[in-house]
């Protein structure tokens, strides 16, 4: 599925569709450069998922935890990780086929300890159509 979005109202209402629609034991995968509207897409998806608290990226703590939603709701950012062992530590496992969905910011960089049937959602600029312009693809959905 490709959807374009002009605005990051559409993005995040996009992010909120998916999460309206997330499983237990999913496993999102998003990537990205640098202020593509990542965390816009994520708030969204939050939303969808019925998460009322502030959602922001987990840069320097890997993984936060969300419990206030209809189910938990794991968001990594692994772009700081230095070695996938370090997933290990912070248990990804029980977040990955436990009753929660994830969704994890750069999971090119752990792909080896990934699901199979991973989600992948890629946000794209392209400035030349404007500056909140996104192209944004959804792989592995049902």
């Amino acid at each position: 599925m490709v959807t374009e979005t002009w605005t990051p109202e559409e993005t995040y209402a996009l992010g909120r569709r998916l999460g309206e629609a997330a499983k237990p034991s999913s496993v999102y995968c998003l990537n990205g450069d640098l202020g593509v509207g990542k965390t816009v897409f994520t708030q969204g998806f939050a939303d969808g998922l019925g998460v009322e608290g502030p959602v922001d990226s987990p840069t320097f703590t890997i993984v936060k935890q969300y419990d206030d939603g209809r189910m938990p709701f794991y968001h990594f950012d692994v772009y700081r990780i230095g070695d996938v062992s370090e997933m290990d530590e912070i248990g990804y496992e029980d977040c990955f086929y436990g009753d929660g969905v994830s969704l994890v910011e750069w999971g090119g960089l752990i792909e080896e300890i990934l699901p199979e049937d991973v989600i992948t959602v890629k946000i794209e600029k392209d400035l030349e159509k404007g500056f909140d312009y996104r192209r944004i693809t959804v792989e592995g959905l049902e």
